[in-house]
């Protein structure tokens, strides 16, 4: 322990260096223009974790972006830890609510900012530098590999295929994953459970061009107030989604259990306060953290259509379309989910428009032991860094791919996030604080040494 903490010491300016070399790439999977850049970023993390002391790295090609995938075999009768991250990062958009380049990084504060700060180069590369640290200081106690794809951020569409593919190499005994947050660094904690997810995309047609708001408006359908219509009525007046059926297999927890779930600090003032808002909203009868966490929902993520640019034009428009998400808790299945949203979506339209519902990605919902071997060495881990015992919490994020480590490797997954609520992911002007940083890579390697034993 004493040689890890020289050693992280001795480089902690170097590690923060690479971390920021690693940002500047702009690998946003969304877009096909980064195509390069996505390969570009792959090789980074591919020498990366060579230089970090894996026996072998290889990128392995799919019908999308690259995953890289790289292991240390100390020894095979050891425990083997198989850690999952992504490379890939959530477009920059809107780029001028950015307060500096988003693949230009800077440190301010004692905080980084840059695309993929937080999610997930951040906390991916402090896997990378714990391993340099237990390698180089001889005190790997287990087994390592890593799967480090580039499409969580589209729905890691060709993850699936590849563990399928792979079921003998991937081997493990657990999954270690760090894509997701805690509640301070004065409340450290641990994430328990994570929402699935239903993306959709959605498109409403009224005429067949588009008219002259003077000489049609009030004449035709306009799409745009129909699909605002659609769309506000799908909650009701206690915020509960009106989708038919969208309730229906929903997991209750009891009433000893969201006790637990809110015993985690938790100050509305200050929630509202950090994020400018003078009222909290949400389903009626449901705390806050109840319903970021253990409670489903339905947002809309983006609404166009007619004319948006300078000036005005006096147009009806022929379409008008959304993107609409909605993250899923147990049992809820994000396929049957899509159905009856499709399904009562259409239904809503009224004569005269018609509606295309296009599903995008999805996944479902997981929730993780906290009685095992794997959740003890993380709570262990954290206590002995942190000096207090970390909190169970439950994320409202999702990461699809930890119910297919269940399903096609028949491994659990430990959620060991470094990452704070306020970090703007998926937002302008992302960070990722220094001191978080080097948190994760000094416990770490006390996660790998606690589950060894």
């Amino acid at each position: 322990m004493q040689a890890w903490t020289e050693y992280q010491n001795e480089n902690k300016e170097r590690f923060l260096s690479e971390l920021l070399d690693l940002l500047r790439i702009p690998s946003v999977s969304a877009k096909s223009e980064h195509k390069d850049d996505m390969m570009t970023c792959a090789e980074f993390v591919k020498k990366s974790l060579l230089d970090a002391g894996c026996d072998s790295a290889e990128i392995c090609e799919t019908a999308g972006h690259p995953i890289v995938y790289g292991e240390k075999i100390v020894d095979p009768s050891l425990p083997t830890i198989l850690t999952y991250g992504h490379y890939d990062v959530q477009p920059a958009d809107p780029m001028e609510l950015w307060d500096s380049g988003p693949f230009d990084p800077v440190i301010k504060d004692g905080r980084i900012y840059a695309r993929g700060a937080c999610d997930d180069k951040g906390q991916v590369y402090m896997h990378v530098k714990a391993l340099e640290t237990m390698v180089k200081t001889g005190n790997l106690a287990c087994n390592v590999k890593y799967i480090i794809e580039g499409e969580e951020e589209v729905g890691s569409t060709h993850l699936a295929p590849f563990l399928e593919e792979n079921v003998e190499k991937l081997k493990a005994d657990v999954v270690l994953v760090s894509d997701t947050s805690m509640i301070s660094m004065d409340d450290p904690s641990i994430e328990t459970g994570l929402r699935g997810l239903a993306y959709m995309e959605v498109e409403v047609t009224g005429p067949n061009r588009d008219l002259h708001s003077g000489v049609y408006g009030g004449a035709v359908a306009n799409p745009i107030t129909i699909l605002c219509q659609m769309i506000a009525s799908l909650h009701d007046e206690n915020n509960h989604i009106t989708v038919e059926g969208f309730y229906d297999k929903v997991a209750e927890l009891t009433e000893a259990e969201r006790t637990d779930l809110n015993k985690a600090p938790f100050d509305v003032e200050e929630y509202k306060k950090e994020l400018g808002i003078s009222d909290v909203w949400g389903e009626k009868g449901y705390t806050s953290l109840e319903r970021t966490g253990i409670r489903p929902t339905l947002e809309l993520n983006g609404i166009w259509g007619g004319y948006i640019q300078e000036g005005a034009k006096t147009v009806l428009p022929s379409q008008a379309f959304a993107k609409i998400s909605m993250r899923l808790v147990p049992d809820q299945v994000s396929k049957e989910i899509e159905e009856l949203f499709t399904k009562h979506f259409e239904k809503l339209a009224p004569e005269g428009i018609t509606v295309k519902v296009t599903p995008h990605h999805g996944g479902e919902p997981a929730v993780t032991p906290t009685d095992g071997k794997a959740y003890q060495a993380a709570a262990k881990a954290i206590e002995t860094t942190f000096g207090k015992a970390p909190i169970p919490t439950r994320g409202g994020g999702s990461i699809p791919i930890i119910s297919l480590f269940e399903k096609t490797l028949g491994l659990k997954t430990v959620l060991m996030g470094f990452g704070l609520d306020n970090d703007n992911i998926h937002s302008p002007n992302e960070k990722y604080d220094v001191a978080n940083y080097y948190k994760g890579i000094e416990t770490i390697p006390h996660f790998h040494k606690n589950f060894a034993e």
